[in-house]
């Protein structure tokens, strides 16, 4: 019997997924949690064989929390389910040693097969995100456009960044119309959205 722990926020996604998973032969869920700070404390308890885990948890992120997890209980096997199945992603994912990334598109067959993968010892990666990973190009931005552009998205406002890196109110707005110009965006918050996707802030 797989023992199988899950950790997704959204409360009817999460009883979906335990109901789907609990009528598959040979899987029983153990846990199922809805922040990243009860994972591990859940898992330590219930001692799952797969912890399937969301990224956006309030609180710690299922990144951070896998992580912890392979830490404090390195014999379970940690299986991503996202709705964030971006190159960045993936590679922050398996630089937390996880053993499978999946899109929340995934059927249900597929997850099933993947968590048994995951328990026998295997891995299993979406193949639309390595694909993606594989075909990133580098980042067309300047170090210090990346590093206006990082501040940006923290919510720093041109002025503050201006004063933050000592630089002119203009020159921050020329490196941000820059960033934006050299990705293609729509304007200064695509430009995140696009450079997060990438990877590259």
């Amino acid at each position: 019997m797989i023992r199988v722990l899950v950790a997704e926020d959204s409360a009817i996604l999460r009883d979906t997924l335990v109901a789907v998973l609990d009528l598959e032969d040979g899987l029983t869920v153990v846990a199922d949690v809805g922040t990243g700070a009860e994972i591990v404390p859940a898992a330590l308890k219930q001692v799952p064989d797969v912890a399937l885990l969301d990224i956006d948890l309030p609180g710690t992120d299922g990144l951070t929390a896998a992580g912890h997890l392979a830490i404090a209980l390195p014999a379970c096997r940690v299986l991503i389910l996202t709705a964030h199945a971006r190159p960045a992603n993936l590679r922050a994912a398996l630089d937390a040693h996880v053993a499978g990334f999946l899109a929340k598109d995934t059927s249900a067959r597929e997850l099933i097969t993947a968590i048994r993968t995951v328990a026998s010892g295997g891995r299993v990666v979406d193949p639309d995100a390595a694909i993606a990973a594989i075909e990133t190009r580098p980042s067309p931005l300047t170090a210090r456009e990346t590093e206006v552009l990082r501040l940006h998205a923290s919510g720093a406002n041109p002025r503050d960044i201006a004063n933050a890196l000592f630089l002119s109110y203009g020159t921050v707005r020329n490196y941000l119309a820059s960033a934006t110009d050299k990705l293609g965006a729509r304007n200064r918050t695509d430009a995140v959205i696009i450079a997060n996707e990438q990877g590259w802030l």
